[in-house]
């Protein structure tokens, strides 16, 4: 499975809020932000306190995609 930011991006976008002001409104680390660049995972702990400085829902910004291998199975 591979996961997908995009939708924090372009949220954070709407709202008009900095990658940087959202990073310390949820109180999380560069490492952690630097992370969710690259679409790495991270844990639900840090996604929770996105989602509670944002005031939205997981579904709002992140997006779980099945790897190609188990769309051909």
């Amino acid at each position: 499975m591979a996961v997908s930011y995009n939708r924090l991006w372009i949220l954070l976008i709407d709202k008009g809020v900095t990658k940087t002001e959202m990073r310390k409104q949820a109180g999380i680390s560069t490492t952690v932000l630097a992370k969710m660049g690259k679409n790495e995972t991270v844990s639900m702990d840090t996604l929770t306190k996105i989602c509670t400085a944002l005031n939205c829902g997981l579904d709002d910004i992140v997006e779980i995609k099945a790897d190609k291998e188990r769309n051909t199975l």
